[in-house]
């Protein structure tokens, strides 16, 4: 399987704009900048779309980790904080809130985990990774 996105910039890295453009469409054209980036612009920008990628490809290993072990949850939600810092990502805070029936804390434990360390873009990012829960059983 091969994803695909297209970036597309004009001018220089401080006043110039650009858009991004995703396979699926679901970003189309959607501007980025300078403000959007390292301001509070109009727009999206690289750090944010890492931030949900990582939530969404934590959130569906965790699923798939739960199900796997005979639960199915009721609700999964996870936020990620990127920090960016010194032209790198230096941290990737993961917060979740889980309602999983029947689940003890220790198994919920090592499936959260799993997910942390094995999601496909934990394995991508080189950075300090975390994560934090509450879990309504």
């Amino acid at each position: 399987m091969i994803r695909k996105a297209t970036a597309v910039w004009n001018g220089s890295g401080k006043e110039g704009k650009g858009h991004l453009t995703t396979q699926s469409t679901v970003l189309s054209a959607t501007q980025y900048s300078f403000n959007s980036r390292f301001a509070e612009g109009v727009g999206t920008n690289p750090e944010e779309l890492i931030a949900a990628a990582h939530a969404g490809c934590f959130t569906m290993k965790l699923s798939f980790n739960l199900g796997g072990a005979g639960f199915e949850p009721t609700e999964l939600e996870t936020a990620c904080a990127i920090t960016f810092e010194d032209g790198s990502i230096t941290k990737s805070h993961l917060t979740l809130k889980a309602t999983v029936p029947s689940i003890d804390a220790d198994k919920f434990a090592e499936l959260v985990k799993d997910a942390e360390q094995n999601c496909p873009i934990s394995k991508l990012l080189n950075t300090a990774i975390s994560v934090e829960y509450t879990l309504n059983a």
